[in-house]
């Protein structure tokens, strides 16, 4: 019979047997479809529900428990198996007082349960306990209610009383109390009145953590305060007004969506459809507060960094619904938008708000994967091109170069399309060869944009180098450094390659020197500094000019410390300058056969600059690192754009591939920054960081590079790398990284078994590659110190098999890991034991091990066969049938064996052998009894 015609009743079965094998996936689709073929409510179906819900658990995947019990007990109301259930998934979301109720009504219905006693003691502590917090936290919030919403008090008693209220907002219980005392209300009235900063941005942090994880909470204090209040509160020009008005809107979209503040989450499609029109209102009245006059740059830059991570289709998938409300008009407008340009119509904009702007405008653009949306997409912006060129004067013009330029930094295959219209570069080079200083300066700008691609450069180099020489006379420095980026990004379109040089020799060293003069002044203005480094950021694809700049303290430090500032505007150059810097972009890979067919074809082949070798590059990163370089990525890896994030994950793996240096970037923050871009970003940025971790967590005690709940954190990512898209040395690495982490503790033993790490790290045993092998097998000998790793070595496999196989491998610490795990393994389990001699080689692997000249190898070879022998009788009659007993004798009087330890644990094996009276001891001497076999067949 095919699974395709099977019954109700026999895909239960089935579900049961792989239930009991461990395989939960399997388990949960038999009970699925067994219920997709019961319609009407009966006891089997209350138990396929029962059932499936035992899988959820084992997941634990609590929720899905907590509903398919609730089903169970719409048909079964009194089951205790499956109020068991429900009970054992309420403490685990830690609903305790609701996991009490069901193990009081387990007791009453079936008292002689003993596997709810003590589920219900423990239940019963936790709610007393509850209560008399409960009691005690309704006094503390009542009291210093009190004092922070005395308006007449002392400042600093009222900070002090808000400080504490936060606290006790981000506890459950505390939260609870201060909503049921109309805190939101009281908080509304205060702010109206308040002065004190400090107090209000504590304020919106309480209302923020009251609305977390909490649906009800959240749409009561919504209705009561509304949106444009949360607009208001995020009108301010203090940074930490700002972050935590930010924090308390995402705050709100999270819990409309099921998101949380992670990098890698992922809404929920139930609650976000349920809630859709929630989610389009905050979003909406967010981007139409976009072009607001009456808002702070900064408020303006918070509310795009909030568009920018909420719409992508891995967020809210909001891209589309944007560019239906005019959405992209309105961030060109912000896009347009010049600090020079002061009139009471004009926004308040950051130096940062066009790259913020830039980000968003590429991250909707991703979402247009299909060629009608796309289309869509640059119909808006064309729209917005030709209305601001119908108007005749220069002012729009200027406008439109800016907003082309911000593409070019956003979607540039949009801005390249903008740029290759009729007239468009034709305008951008009249504007750089005219005599105003602005249009000079925002022409410079868009031809440093637009020389992104050989072709666009060429054109340009073509058309415009001599007006960027000219601009670069001018005795404007805005104007002159913005020219000399221009030369420099042309001077560099040959990258990395040693034979191509666009301009004259010695011309890259004379612009970089340039640069340095701008960067390393102190009296020049930031935007200077920042347009130095850009400069640089192409300059330094040549070798010389790399060697060059390392070894100027000055310039290094200027340029970290122009990072340090966290100007979202520096960050391309910087990070590119730094990727240069430590030769980490990637590298076309020179094959030899190709490249004697590119010679024979008379084809150029690009050159490697001798400066560019290891040795060189190995300076350079430790060099980095001493400066201080991980302060600096700290600080600009906060951005919203995904390249840049891949950009200082790049810095980040280069500088931690020299162990000398990992300390620094643990002391300097870089483990913290790191997590993060491990989660989210390119699929190449995530690599890289992931990589970086695990190469902090081989050098560095992973309770130090990663403390606190980091320390779980950090397990994805590890197992991320464990594909075969990854190099070796990324899986090495990884494994290495994943064995140090599960030498710590059984939660993070735990925490690996759960993210599917199990099956990930054993496919590498399998590996020819000796090292990868090895790692594997250490990974799994310290994941054997977990009860859950050994339910996997219980169920119907060849894994014990194969543990035998390895402990006679080549390499002797894969055998030594091998015989760890195997002596861990059958130290617990009595089945694995016997599953011992499933191996053909079991005899030869054990005598490997107990005549092994390694101490170490041999006393494994000695554990494992004493927990054999100790285990059961047929187990130890097997081994006694060999020479095994023998060996053992022979290590009890061996004097060259130096381990005590060998000579006591063969002595208790024997003795073991002997109660059960497998061998009998005749003056000190043991020897087996004859037919032993036959006598316990017989029995």
């Amino acid at each position: 019979m095919t699974k395709v015609n099977l019954t109700a009743q026999q895909w239960k079965e089935a579900g049961n047997e792989e239930f009991k094998k461990g395989n939960w996936s399997e388990a949960l689709s038999c009970y699925t479809n067994a219920l997709k073929l019961t319609n009407e409510d009966s006891s089997e179906k209350a138990i396929y529900y029962k059932n499936r819900a035992a899988v959820y658990l084992n997941q634990g995947k609590y929720n899905n428990v907590i509903e398919d019990c609730d089903e169970s007990l719409k048909i079964s109301p009194n089951d205790p198996k499956a109020l068991f259930r429900r009970c054992q998934a309420l403490e685990a979301l830690e609903r305790f007082e609701e996991a009490y109720r069901d193990a009081r009504y387990i007791i009453s219905v079936d008292p002689g349960n003993k596997a709810i006693q003590p589920l219900a003691a423990r239940l019963h502590e936790i709610v007393q306990e509850r209560y008399k917090e409960s009691s005690r936290v309704h006094s503390k919030v009542s009291q210093m209610m009190d004092i922070a919403f005395g308006i007449e008090g002392k400042d600093e008693n009222r900070e002090t009383a808000m400080n504490n209220l936060l606290v006790l907002a981000r506890e459950r219980a505390g939260a609870e109390v201060m909503f049921k005392n109309g805190i939101v209300s009281k908080i509304i009235k205060l702010l109206k009145l308040e002065k004190n900063e400090e107090i209000i941005i504590i304020a919106i942090r309480i209302i923020a953590e009251l609305c977390r994880d909490n649906i009800n909470r959240t749409e009561l204090t919504l209705k009561d305060i509304g949106i444009p209040w949360y607009l208001e509160m995020i009108n301010s020009k203090l940074t930490e007004r700002v972050n935590a008005a930010q924090y308390c809107l995402q705050t709100i979209l999270n819990v409309y969506s099921g998101m949380d503040n992670k990098p890698d989450t992922k809404p929920n499609k139930e609650l976000c459809d349920k809630y859709s029109k929630q989610i389009d209102t905050i979003l909406s009245c967010l981007l139409y507060s976009v072009t607001s006059r009456t808002i702070s740059g900064l408020a303006r830059d918070a509310i795009i960094e909030l568009i920018t991570r909420n719409i992508h289709y891995t967020a809210l998938n909001w891209a589309e619904r944007l560019v239906e409300l005019d959405g992209l008009q309105r961030l060109m407008e912000v896009a347009s938008e010049l600090e020079e340009y002061k009139y009471e119509s004009s926004m308040d904009i950051t130096a940062s708000t066009r790259t913020i702007t830039s980000v968003c405008l590429a991250r909707i653009y991703e979402n247009m994967y299909y060629d009608a949306a796309k289309e869509k997409f640059r119909n808006a912006i064309d729209e917005f091109i030709k209305d601001k060129l119908l108007t005749p004067d220069i002012e729009s013009k200027v406008r439109v170069v800016v907003a082309i330029t911000t593409l070019l930094l956003g979607p540039l295959d949009v801005g390249n399309t903008i740029i290759a219209k009729e007239g468009i570069l034709e305008m951008i080079l009249v504007m750089a060869g005219t005599d105003d200083l602005l249009q000079q300066k925002v022409a410079c700008e868009c031809i440093v944009a637009a020389a992104s691609k050989k072709d666009k450069a060429a054109a340009i180099i073509n058309q415009g180098v001599n007006i960027l020489k000219k601009l670069y006379q001018s005795k404007d420095d805005s104007v002159k450094v913005r020219a000399l980026v221009g030369l420099c990004k042309l001077g560099s379109s040959g990258g990395s390659d040693a034979t191509i040089r666009p301009f004259a020799d010695g011309a890259t060293i004379k612009l970089a020197e340039a640069c340095r003069r701008f960067l390393i002044n102190p009296k020049k203005q930031k935007d200077m500094r920042k347009w130095a480094v850009e400069g640089l950021s192409y300059l330094t694809f040549d070798a010389e000019v790399k060697e060059k700049l390392i070894e100027d303290d000055a310039a290094v430090q200027a340029m970290i410390e122009l990072a340090k500032t966290g100007d979202q505007s520096v960050i391309y150059g910087v990070v590119t300058t730094l990727v240069n810097l430590c030769n980490a972009y990637d590298k076309q890979e020179m094959i030899p056969e190709m490249i004697e067919l590119a010679k024979f074809a008379k084809h150029h082949i690009p050159e490697e600059h001798e400066f560019d070798d290891i040795a060189f590059v190995n300076k350079r990163l430790t060099a980095l690192a001493k400066a201080g370089v991980t302060s600096a990525l700290v600080s600009l890896s906060k951005t919203e754009s995904q390249n840049s994030k891949e950009l200082i994950a790049r810095v980040f793996n280069a500088i931690c591939s020299q162990p000398e240096v990992r300390g620094i970037v643990v002391q300097q923050g870089g483990a913290k920054a790191l997590l993060p871009l491990a989660l989210d970003g390119t699929d190449k940025g995530k690599k890289q960081a992931s990589q970086a971790l695990a190469r902090l967590g081989i050098t560095i005690n992973p309770e130090v590079a990663f403390p606190g709940q980091r320390i779980m954190e950090v397990v994805r990512p590890f197992l991320n790398l464990l594909n075969p898209e990854c190099s070796a040395l990324e899986n090495f690495e990884a494994l290495m990284a994943l064995c140090n982490l599960a030498g710590i503790n059984d939660s993070i033993r735990r925490r690996i078994l759960k993210e599917g790490g199990f099956q990930k790290i054993e496919v590498y045993m399998f590996e020819d590659h000796d090292m990868l092998r090895r790692a594997s097998t250490e990974v799994i000998n310290n994941l054997m110190m977990c009860e859950d790793t050994i339910k996997y070595y219980e169920q119907e496999n060849d894994r014990v098999k194969y543990l035998v196989i390895l402990c006679e491998d080549e390499d002797i610490n894969t055998s030594m890991a091998a015989a760890g795990a195997l002596a861990m393994l059958t130290s617990v389990s009595t089945k694995s034991c016997s599953k011992i001699f499933d191996s053909k080689e079991w005899l030869e692997s054990l005598r490997f091990l107990l005549a092994n000249p390694n101490p170490d190898l041999q006393h494994r070879g000695v554990v494992i066969v004493s927990n054999m022998i100790k285990s059961t009788k047929d187990v130890a009659a097997l081994l006694i049938e060999t020479d095994v007993m023998e060996i053992l004798m022979a290590l009890t009087k061996s004097e060259s064996i130096e381990n005590k330890k060998i000579k006591e644990l063969a002595a208790s094996a024997l003795e073991a052998a002997a109660e059960w009276k497998l061998i009998r001891t005749t003056n000190n001497e043991q020897q087996p009894l004859q037919n032993s076999n036959n006598v316990e067949s017989v029995e």
